[in-house]
């Protein structure tokens, strides 16, 4: 990797993030109607921010800030390439589109809490791009804290079951940051330095300590906890059931996301390629565990008879896709898990949100109670089918393309079982989803669960569904494209695709 050079971009994020939490509550406790217009801004500033931080990447290389003047690696730095600007970019379109949907729908669910809830939203942000953009261990350590807290609190609006669903992932959520912070702790002992970049030149000379395999299971499970990786996923259907809309809507595509690029960065640029494939056997445990994930997760799916919690254990295959990606990490494989990471969130962004609509509008949530509403609803759930048809992989959606990727990448590995589990996966996310989107379309409406509804869903919340639902299928036409031209520079040398 090239040196990166100096610049101010990658702090901006944070301190728009920071600023305009504080200015949210401030104003929303002058005024509660001003705390969404503010937090809005804030969220279309930061996405302005992205983007100009992911081009500035692609054009310039990698860029840093070391805060308050202190130089790396006694100082903490924020670095970013080309992966890490991309992260950022998808995180910061997804909380746009839930931003805007977060207008009708948290004043609905929560009309006493607007205020703290947009500003703990801000602060789940400022907590999930830190992690992303920060080029120190321990710095990792502090906004995986922030991010979890902030994710709590978010978590516990909802429902009567949310708190209890909250304080689980609290418990779960804890044991998981305090096996992280073990990790790293070996590493310091070890090296001295939490600096990623310092501690990566360092490692190479200690492969035979016994102590770095135990840093590295540590950190791995602590990040998998988050991730809600096979086995670690326990906490994650019941907050994804019965938290609010809005929070799942932005939870789901884009924390367990940022908890595999968190894996990624210290995986490949800290322990190194050589030292996880090839000396410690990591890669290919990780590879097996997220496997059973994708296996594990759609079988329970498919036995939902609740559409948020089937969406939830789906999530859980869906992750499984880009865990595979990671512990293979030839270059199909991990072009697949990074583009997966965009499709996924996307697709599950948009489901979420037409489940929540749903819910908002006709007070459904069974997949029973789903019958007929296709022709109710006809807009919210074109919008659903296209992103159902995605996460069973059809062509030319954009879920398709991610998971012919990672197919690839498992042919090249050579090892069988794993290409069976992921493209013989799609039939089982088959399965729960055409059955869904057959009652959807060819029962009668169940007259019993509520009446029937006379009309689509508001246009606050409608429009954040149809336009993800029409970038499911502009990102699968543009599939090529945004391979070679964003994905493959961003992705180190050794890991792009032949010819790239």
């Amino acid at each position: 990797m090239p040196a990166p050079n100096e610049s101010v971009l990658p702090i901006g994020i944070s301190v728009l993030l920071l600023v305009g939490a504080v200015l949210t509550v401030g104003f929303g406790l002058v005024r509660r109607r001003f705390a969404w217009p503010v937090a809005f801004a804030t969220l279309v500033g930061v996405l302005a921010n992205a983007v100009a931080l992911l081009l500035a990447v692609l054009d310039a290389g990698p860029l840093r800030h070391s805060l308050g003047g202190w130089a790396a690696p006694i100082g903490i730095e924020y670095v970013v390439d080309g992966l890490g600007a991309f992260v950022v970019t998808v995180v910061a379109g997804i909380a746009v589109a839930v931003g805007w949907y977060a207008r009708t729908a948290v004043r609905r669910e929560t009309p006493d809490r607007e205020v703290a809830f947009l500003g703990m939203l801000l602060t789940l942000l400022l907590g999930l791009t830190g992690m992303v953009l920060t080029g120190d261990l321990f710095n990792l350590y502090v906004f995986f804290e922030i991010s979890a807290l902030a994710g709590y609190a978010l978590l516990a609006v909802g429902d009567r079951k949310a708190p209890v669903a909250s304080f689980r992932y609290v418990l779960v959520g804890t044991t998981g940051a305090s096996f992280y912070l073990l990790g790293i702790g070996l590493l310091y002992v070890l090296t001295g330095s939490l600096n990623m970049a310092d501690v990566a030149r360092l490692l190479p000379s200690l492969q035979d300590n016994p102590a770095l395999r135990v840093a590295l299971a540590l950190i791995v499970v602590g990040v998998g906890v988050k991730m809600a990786v096979f086995p670690l996923f326990g906490w994650q259907p019941d907050a994804y059931t019965y938290a609010c809309s809005t929070t799942t809507a932005l939870i789901a595509p884009v924390m367990t996301k940022v908890a595999a690029f968190a894996l990624l960065r210290v995986l490949f640029f800290v322990f190194g390629l050589d030292l996880v494939i090839h000396y410690l056997p990591a890669g290919a445990i990780f590879s097996w565990m997220s496997a059973a994930g994708i296996v594990v997760g759609s079988v329970m799916a498919i036995a939902q008879r609740d559409v948020k919690r089937m969406l939830a254990y789906s999530s859980i295959a869906q992750v499984g896709y880009i865990g595979v990606g990671l512990g293979l990490a030839n270059p199909w494989a991990l072009t697949g898990a990074m583009l997966h990471i965009l499709n996924h969130a996307t697709m599950k962004c948009c489901l979420f949100l037409v489940t929540g609509s749903v819910a908002l509008h006709t007070g459904r949530t069974a997949v029973v109670e789903y019958d007929g509403l296709g022709r109710c609803m006809p807009w919210s759930f074109a919008a659903f089918t296209i992103a159902a048809l995605a996460m069973v992989g059809l062509p030319p959606t954009n879920g398709f393309f991610s998971k012919w990727y990672l197919i690839l990448g498992t042919i090249r590995s050579g090892d069988w079982g794993l290409v069976v589990v992921v493209a013989g996966s799609s039939l089982l996310t088959a399965v729960y989803f055409f059955r869904l989107l057959e009652r959807v379309y060819t029962r009668a409406v169940e007259v019993e669960a509520g009446g029937v509804p006379t009309a689509d869903a508001p246009l606050g919340l409608r429009v954040p569904a149809l336009a993800l639902g029409v970038g499911v299928v502009v990102l699968g036409l543009c599939n090529a494209w945004f391979v070679t031209e964003i994905l493959q520079p961003a992705l180190p040398v050794a890991s792009r695709l032949p010819g790239m």
